[in-house]
């Protein structure tokens, strides 16, 4: 059991350590976005202030926030914005 907590913990990490990438990007347009969880290959993501509304924000998140998730973790296949 201790191990899969240690797996998730590394993966959680990893993600956090792509969107610390991103987040300078979105805020410089006045977002941000916000990590809400990691389940088993999916993450889901929150998308803050300007990027909430933006008309492009389905494409910064498949093209910006979900390439750059699966540089730093491969194992993830979806990310999800809520």
């Amino acid at each position: 059991m201790n191990n899969i907590n240690q797996i998730q913990e590394e993966l959680v990490t990893k993600v956090m350590d792509a969107l610390d990438s991103i987040r300078p990007f979105l805020q410089k347009d006045g977002g941000d976005i916000e990590l809400v969880d990691v389940q088993e290959d999916k993450v889901y993501v929150k998308l803050l202030g300007n990027c909430s509304s933006c008309g492009i924000s389905s494409s910064t998140m498949k093209l910006g926030v979900e390439n750059t998730i699966k540089q730093f973790a491969p194992e993830i296949q979806e990310v999800i914005s809520v």
